[in-house]
């Protein structure tokens, strides 16, 4: 009976002299088998979440080349080690069976997709730019000199930082597309 009532926590509250269960008192068996994911860590490596604008710095838990944890980085002054639920299940980003690793592409008009080759999907992708660019320029427009493109536009996401939006107006400009904007702002 004894060793029943001492398998039992509260018993041993109210008799090892824990009354608030915050100490060995409530400990169990399975409490001490259980081990942090980043305790088995080969190195840990620092990362940006990618969820959104603000810049949330993550530690990356890596064992054999595969993560497995990661967690907000206190040393990060944006952040301070915090993560919202977004950046909080961000491992699922990397880790889950459902992430697609290859490029797929469906022809015009077809109805099952095909996967290709990163440098072919990337060729297609520079030749379509091209030949836009080509199909659309406008030297003048009403007798004013534009030198512009109409059929190509950016629209960046939120999860794009100050940098990545300069970089990306620079390229845009640079092929003469005016319409480029973001919604960082949002």
């Amino acid at each position: 009976m004894k060793t029943w009532l001492n398998a039992w926590p509260v018993f041993r509250q109210l008799t090892d002299g824990d009354p608030f269960g915050r100490g060995d008192a409530v400990r169990s068996a399975k409490t001490d088998s259980l081990v942090a994911r980043t305790a088995s860590a080969d190195r840990v490596a620092k990362s940006i979440c990618p969820y959104c604008a603000v810049g949330c710095g993550q530690r990356v838990y890596v064992k054999d080349e595969q993560v497995v944890q990661i967690e907000g980085d206190p040393d990060s002054p944006i952040s301070r080690g915090r993560l919202c639920p977004k950046g909080a299940a961000s491992r699922n980003l990397v880790t889950s069976p459902t992430r697609q690793t290859t490029v797929l592409y469906r022809r015009p008009h077809g109805t099952d997709w095909e996967p290709l080759e990163l440098d072919t999907a990337m060729d297609m992708i520079a030749d379509r730019v091209i030949a836009t660019r080509r199909e659309t320029w406008q030297d003048e427009v009403d007798g004013m000199t534009v030198n512009r493109t109409m059929g190509i536009a950016s629209l960046g996401g939120a999860t794009l930082d100050n940098e990545e939006n300069y970089l990306m107006k620079k390229i845009y400009t640079a092929m003469g597309a005016v319409q480029v904007e973001n919604q960082a702002r949002i």
